[in-house]
């Protein structure tokens, strides 16, 4: 996929600037490039007509717009689809758009892979390959067909965004730019696991909502599920989340996959009351989608709504996320793991 060039799509106000004052071009015409990008949406340089026409031929033999298409979607009955994107050194990942009556909502990957590697999850199974560049990150966005349509935005795709935070904040600095598309960032979600080294830096960077994953309130038994809070535990987590305002518009969420034999007692909720107490929060308990070689199964609906009325009639208001796609490789890394062995096979 590479030519050389550079792409302009994922490129601050500030890198254009720099962009065009390399080759001579006035400064001005960095605002211009960013209207063209990220309002107009155009995908040549050529369409940007107010740019002179000797400006734009500078531009082309160094640069390009950057936005490719998806190569594959698969349409859920329910009108959810799972795009997939072909990224560096063919590579694949994938972007989910979850219609909802009047809400419209993109779920973003940041990785090609992920290095956490928690036991319930297909992404981890690919073990980590690379970052998304910002780039990257916003083609999954700026190529989606269903654009105009969109939000919210969450970014709990494949991958960890704190473990590829730059990149994850240039995007988010972009998406919230007067210069780009303006969002609100109350229109946006960041999903971690909860790094030591980057959740503080992301809790700092701006207002945006956060959501943990937890999956299970008692350390030990949390780090079966996922290694990563061998590093950082939750309790640390939870302590540190304390010291931040969610009381107004921002909010916090916790996400708690529900695991038969492994999570979803009333003692587990009790446990999840205690330490989340004193936490301006919400819970969202999740079906859990099997995946193969995992010996973890779901609990029935019935289960999942005695957990949900226990914990909101103790404190913490908790929904249930309505299980999308189910028809479609529902879980994360599903399809890009299919399309990624499919490409080895051929090479």
């Amino acid at each position: 996929m590479n030519n050389g060039k550079k792409r302009l799509l994922g490129m601050t106000l500030g890198q254009l600037k720099e962009a065009v004052a390399e080759i001579g071009m006035p400064s001005f015409t960095a605002k211009q490039i960013a209207d063209w990008v990220y309002k107009k949406r155009v995908t040549t340089i050529d369409e940007m007509s107010n740019i002179s026409q000797a400006n734009r031929k500078k531009l082309n033999e160094l640069f390009e717009v950057g936005i490719a298409g998806p190569i594959e979607a698969m349409r859920s009955i329910d009108g959810t689809i799972k795009y997939l994107y072909e990224v560096e050194n063919r590579h694949f990942i994938e972007a989910v758009y979850i219609p909802d009556g009047e809400r419209a909502t993109l779920c973003v990957s940041s990785q090609v892979g992920c290095k956490m590697n928690c036991l319930f999850c297909m992404t981890g199974k690919q073990r980590y390959t690379a970052n998304l560049t910002c780039n990257e990150i916003l083609n999954q966005i700026f190529a989606l067909p269903e654009f105009d349509k969109l939000t919210n935005i969450v970014f709990m795709g494949m991958g960890e965004p704190c473990d590829n935070l730059d990149n994850l904040l240039q995007t988010i600095e972009i998406l919230t730019a007067d210069y780009a598309t303006a969002w609100s960032p109350h229109r946006l979600t960041v999903s971690s696991v909860g790094l030591r080294k980057g959740l503080q830096r992301l809790l700092e960077a701006g207002e945006y909502h956060i959501a943990i994953s937890l999956h299970h309130p008692i350390p030990e038994r949390r780090s079966e599920l996922m290694p990563a809070e061998r590093g950082y535990s939750i309790t640390e987590i939870v302590e540190l989340l304390k010291k931040y305002d969610f009381s107004h518009q921002r909010r916090l969420t916790f996400e708690y996959i529900v695991f038969k034999g492994v999570n979803e007692t009333i003692s587990h909720a009790r446990k999840l009351l205690a330490l989340l107490n004193g936490l301006d929060c919400r819970i969202n308990l999740i079906r859990y989608h099997a995946i193969p070689g995992v010996p973890l199964e779901g609990i029935d609906d019935a289960g999942m709504t005695r957990l949900r009325d226990f914990l909101t009639a103790n404190g913490i208001f908790t929904t249930i996320r309505a299980s999308r796609g189910e028809d479609i490789f529902a879980a994360c890394g599903m399809l890009s793991t299919v399309k990624q062995n499919e490409e080895n096979k051929n090479n």
